[in-house]
């Protein structure tokens, strides 16, 4: 009896730190809400493909020696399932989704492309279920209703965007709808890849430098010149823009979300990215002086009560499965 007792308690200990997941996952999407801090100082002085192309590079002296220290998670797992969903995430969601988004803005409105992206969710169950065979937790279906009207309270407060169906109808709108299905794919197909005994390091590197023989074509095809100048002071504040860059909203954002992915199913993990743009909001409030209105901060309290309660729901029930299991 003891040692049954004994048995549940550990059990249970696990699944409370298993649980933290959904809050790694959080965690890591907090970090990319920082990402304008830096990005727009650097806007200044490159490109966004640039930008990028730079960020890869330095993570690559990072990410080679992290391969190389878990490379035993490699041996034997090579397969064209995983050589797909790596090409997946480096390609598609680190760089063509990226592309796409940005292409949106200078084609159509801003508020359609915004309104699409509420979409990504949805890519990411359809794919966790057919993929990967996820069933969808209880009150699943009203976690995901409050988490998509916090964002859309997020990026419209109360008022309802002026569209029409010309609007939504635009090559800008096709292009906000792929990038949201690159995106909420990525998470599927990272959670695939890390229950194929990739370690979530492993799969942080192959991410980056996957990615960067298709951002230098990216690169190269933009024809984009190169001009960096101004005082030695001024080039020591944008190389140290970079590497805050590269290695928070990039590097240690991307850990937290691969360590968290590996214990919380897809379907959840994609909410839980929507600490992000409640973040982004935050940070706009606070650092650029954006004024927040009353239904972005309603929208915000929606996203951290849904991932609070959906945190309570993992939680009993992977106590009650390990009770029935003892």
């Amino acid at each position: 009896m003891a040692n049954a007792v004994s048995r549940i308690n550990n059990r249970s200990m696990t699944w409370s730190r298993g649980s933290l997941g959904i809050w790694y996952v959080a965690l890591g999407a907090v970090l990319w809400g920082l990402d304008p801090l830096f990005r727009i100082l650097l806007l200044e002085s490159f490109t966004s493909a640039q930008i990028v192309f730079i960020e890869h590079v330095l993570l690559a002296f990072v990410a080679v020696p992290l391969l190389i220290k878990h490379r035993r998670s490699l041996g034997g797992r090579w397969s064209w399932g995983v050589i797909g969903a790596l090409l997946f995430i480096s390609w598609g969601g680190s760089a063509i989704a990226t592309v796409l988004f940005t292409a949106a803005f200078s084609h159509g409105n801003a508020n359609a492309i915004l309104l699409l992206q509420k979409l990504q969710p949805l890519f990411a169950i359809i794919l966790a279920r057919v993929l990967l065979k996820e069933a969808l937790p209880s009150r699943f279906f009203t976690y995901l209703a409050l988490a998509l009207a916090g964002t859309y309270l997020l990026t419209f407060g109360f008022a309802a965007p002026q569209l029409g169906w010309t609007d939504l109808g635009t090559v800008a709108c096709l292009f906000s709808i792929l990038a949201a299905s690159l995106w909420g794919g990525s998470t599927v197909m990272g959670k695939y890849l890390l229950g194929r005994g990739l370690d979530f390091p492993v799969v942080t590197s192959l991410r980056f430098l996957l990615a960067l023989p298709l951002l230098s074509a990216l690169l190269l095809a933009s024809n984009d010149a190169w001009a960096v100048t101004g005082s030695a002071g001024a080039l020591t504040v944008i190389g140290i823009n970079l590497l805050f860059q590269a290695f928070f909203p990039g590097l240690l954002s991307l850990l937290l979300y691969y360590k968290g992915l590996s214990s919380t199913k897809a379907s959840y993990a994609t909410l839980a990215e929507l600490s992000f743009p409640a973040v982004g909001v935050l940070v706009n409030w606070l650092v650029f002086h954006q004024a927040l209105t009353a239904g972005q901060l309603v929208g915000f309290i929606l996203i951290w009560s849904t991932l609070w309660f959906m945190t309570r729901t993992q939680d009993q029930t992977e106590t009650v499965q390990g009770t029935a299991a003892a």
